[in-house]
């Protein structure tokens, strides 16, 4: 990658003058088997998402003549954090493992992502894989390589399916200064989270598909105080784009029961090396207030595409898989990213502790997105020809989830999620084929348990 207008080291500069980090990490160190972590996560999952026109390709998978995609299949992860020898650089290592089961999935109603499809067209009846990594430790910063779970907002794995995504890398992290977060990070595969056991799989965008050798990020955030932070990255997927990424985030509390939150994200993308998805020039943005009373918390958002491509970020195999975009309008289905798009969103969240009900919460909201037009996409590029002028689309989604909160079953958690997506044909490629309308219906029970 090359030098990007600000680095690491600038970063570190910039906040030169704060005061170190009080405590080292490796000092700390109890050794490797001392500070071991062993999680073991069940995923109970249920899909229903209905096409209410029918369609035949999308951008999520092939949807041919299917009426309605209807899966059901359980997970089982086992997470191991070793912690780090003693002395002045520590090694440990990670790993996991996962597996999972079809428990319903019928011939024609698949392709939800939940199970990987065998040769004949069906369901499996499970799948497996593994994967690990190696770390070092010297003071507050990490060194990491193998297949890893990245969260950086220029590159992070999915977490939409039964599994997390990994990628195949290094990954540097770093806190010596306080307050101030650096991550790193070059990776050459990734490991779809949407039912694949491959983990190298390409590394794609998720709305073109097009494959690259490799991805770099570097960046990170810093807190000034309590209640304000930033955060700065930028990343190239070789030959296909650069793209930077800015956040600040202030949340102003008036009382114990009331505050604030305002929030800021802008990422802005443009062609690499031989551009291979073509010319790219965009900037995407979002802006969200955020105010809580009580057990109430009422959301606005606006968001805006400046650009004649739609915003893109980086999966695996060119599924929508990856979860690397912050936008606030970035929600169940839509990502409200369409070329030139401008999009509002109202939430509603309640949180029923207030009423003598703890962990159980509520969620509404209603986003509308309108003005997309592609018809002014470099015509040479991926984008070409693949969107209207004048596209359209709204989404509702609705959300019930409960987390147990004392007895053998506490932290079991169940979520309840309903999705209504419409648009107009102008969207193009975003619409299912020729479907515009769909609904679908998650279902989804989790029950972590900490063994070590």
């Amino acid at each position: 990658m090359q030098v990007m207008k600000w680095s690491a080291l600038a970063l570190a500069v910039t906040a030169g003058s704060m005061q170190l980090a009080f405590a080292s990490a490796q000092e700390e160190s109890k050794g490797f088997v001392e500070d071991s972590d062993l999680k073991l996560l069940n995923k109970n999952y249920a899909f229903y998402r209905d096409f209410r026109n029918n369609g035949a390709n999308s951008r999520l998978g092939s949807a041919g003549d299917q009426n309605y995609r209807n899966e059901w299949a359980h997970g089982i992860s086992t997470i191991y954090q070793s912690g780090y020898t003693q002395g002045t650089v520590g090694f440990g290592v990670d790993a996991h493992a996962m597996l999972g089961l079809k428990l319903n999935s019928g011939n024609g109603t698949n392709g939800t992502g939940l199970l990987p499809t065998g040769s004949d067209g069906r369901s499996q009846d499970d799948y497996s894989y593994a994967g690990g990594a190696v770390k070092a430790q010297i003071s507050n910063t990490q060194l990491k390589y193998g297949n890893l779970f990245p969260t950086a907002p220029v590159f992070a794995t999915g977490t939409a399916r039964l599994f997390p995504g990994s990628a195949e890398g290094f990954q540097l992290l770093s806190s010596e200064i306080e307050g101030l977060n650096i991550d790193a990070g070059h990776f050459t595969s990734i490991r779809d989270g949407s039912a694949s056991t491959n983990r190298h799989g390409e590394i794609t965008t998720t709305y073109t598909g097009i494959a690259s050798d490799t991805a770099d990020y570097v960046g990170g955030s810093y807190a000034f105080t309590d209640n304000v932070s930033a955060s700065l990255y930028g990343s190239e997927l070789e030959d296909i784009w650069r793209q930077y990424y800015g956040n600040l985030n202030w949340n102003i509390p008036f009382s114990d029961s009331q505050a604030l939150n305002l929030d800021f994200n802008v990422y802005r993308t443009l062609d690499e090396g031989k551009a291979l998805a073509g010319d790219l020039d965009s900037t995407a943005w979002s802006a969200a207030a955020a105010y809580s009373i009580g057990a109430h918390k009422l959301t606005l958002a606006y968001q805006k595409v400046n650009g004649d491509e739609p915003f893109d970020y980086i999966s695996m195999d060119g599924q929508n898989s990856g979860d690397s975009i912050f936008l606030a309008n970035s929600v169940q289905y839509s990502d409200f990213n369409g070329p030139n798009e401008k999009s509002i969103q109202v939430r509603y969240d309640l949180n029923m502790a207030e009423y003598g009900v703890p962990g159980l919460s509520f969620m509404a909201r209603y986003i509308t997105g309108d003005d997309v037009d592609g018809t002014k996409a470099d015509p040479n590029g991926a984008f070409a020809g693949a969107i209207g002028e004048d596209g359209k689309e709204w989404e509702r989604d609705i959300e019930a989830k409960y987390v147990v909160q004392e007895g053998a079953a506490k932290d079991l958690s169940i979520r309840i999620r309903h999705a209504s997506w419409r648009a107009n044909t102008d969207m193009g490629f975003f619409t299912s084929g020729n479907s515009t309308a769909l609904d679908e219906v998650r279902v989804i029970t989790e029950y972590p348990l900490d063994i070590l």
